[in-house]
């Protein structure tokens, strides 16, 4: 199963919005016939590759143990039920770490596998699975993403200078670590604050990538620039409003972007874009991790909303003093109101800390 996990993170920034897995085939002996992982949107899933790559190997698999980090699936998507290629391979015994979320799938695999007359074992690798696959879960159970909140800042909190400057408070190890977080994503979320102070692309430079993460924008007002960076050819991009303007809507659908109007139904959300609707409709659209770079604003929004499942910070040592928050929420007045969290890892990268941490049983769904 360590074979299968490892091969699974090849999938980690090319299979969303499938999940990622990994499958090993082996002989009685433990000898390696097959391997593969998840493929591309549409592309073959990790048990097909595995059985593909025995075959070109020339091994046959009559008898042989699938190990893979997913409950083969079991219905026709994009793709054929991997468990009925499985069956018709020969293989004997199956071991899967986890049941599969999509209730279009969960548990209906593994019982086709034992009517055919094969061992399944369930279990090894299962916290590291699900895990690996948080966002999928996430989705296909809460049908909303997992949101994760990327922030770099100096030691003292301040991601930019009173002036709006903030290129650059990192290091470029942290900057090409960002963008690899990116690529994983299945969407990269912004405010129209952010693309109107920095034009910026939020697409995948650093790191070698196969896919570009789907773009989103809170835009209440429908300010957004036609002639944005942000307009990449073969992503989408969403455009959440609040504020009707029909003629600009029409201008940025001709540009190739989506306008999806979400307007809050409280008195204090009134003019702003609701984002626990926009969250629901993004589990619509498939979208299994948020990556969220915005300001302190959107930020602080989605903080007191409890929309933040995990916070991805970068800290570099040096103290701007006055300057830009994190995030703006509050006033607590007391110190028991404050968010807790709790710390998943501390890296070094370069000169900087990187610091993934997670609201404490915001993973329990």
């Amino acid at each position: 199963m360590r074979g299968a996990l490892d091969i699974a993170y090849a999938a980690l920034a090319i299979s969303p919005p499938n999940p990622r897995v990994g499958c090993v085939i082996t002989d009685f002996s433990g000898k390696t016939l097959g391997l593969g992982h998840t493929q591309r949107t549409g592309g073959p899933h990790a048990e097909i590759m595995a059985l593909r790559d025995a075959a070109a190997q020339g091994h046959s698999v009559v008898g042989a143990t699938a190990y893979v980090t997913l409950e083969p699936c079991s219905h026709q998507g994009r793709t054929g039920p991997c468990c009925d290629a499985l069956i018709a391979a020969g293989i004997k015994k199956v071991v899967a770490s986890i049941a599969d979320p999509n209730p279009l799938v969960s548990g209906q695999g593994f019982a086709r596998l034992r009517a055919a007359g094969i061992e399944v074992i369930v279990g090894p690798g299962a916290e590291e699975s699900r895990e690996l696959n948080i966002g999928f879960f996430s989705r296909m159970i809460r049908k909303t993403p997992w949101v994760r909140l990327k922030i770099a800042a100096s030691l003292d909190g301040k991601t930019a200078l009173d002036n709006g400057a903030s290129q650059w408070i990192t290091s470029a190890e942290a900057r090409t670590d960002g963008h690899a977080w990116r690529a994983r994503a299945c969407a990269v979320l912004t405010g129209i604050g952010t693309v109107l102070a920095d034009n910026p692309r939020l697409d995948v430079r650093l790191v070698d990538t196969l896919r570009q993460p789907h773009l989103v924008v809170v835009d209440s007002r429908l300010e957004m620039p036609l002639d944005a960076h942000l307009f990449i050819a073969g992503r989408a991009l969403y455009i959440y409003a609040a504020v009707p303007n029909d003629a600009k809507k029409a201008a940025l659908e001709a540009k190739g972007a989506t306008v999806i109007y979400l307007p809050g139904q409280q008195p204090e959300t009134q003019g702003k874009v609701d984002l626990a609707a926009m969250l629901m409709d993004l589990g619509k659209r498939e979208i299994n991790e948020l990556h969220v770079e915005a300001g302190h604003k959107l930020n602080g929004s989605l903080i007191r909303e409890g929309l933040v499942d995990e916070f991805l910070v970068y800290l570099a040592p040096k103290l701007m003093g006055q300057g830009r928050d994190m995030a703006s929420f509050g006033p607590l007045t007391e110190l028991s109101q404050a968010i807790p969290l709790e710390f998943k890892s501390t890296d070094m990268l370069g000169p900087d800390l990187r610091i993934v941490a997670r609201i404490p049983g915001r993973d329990q769904f």
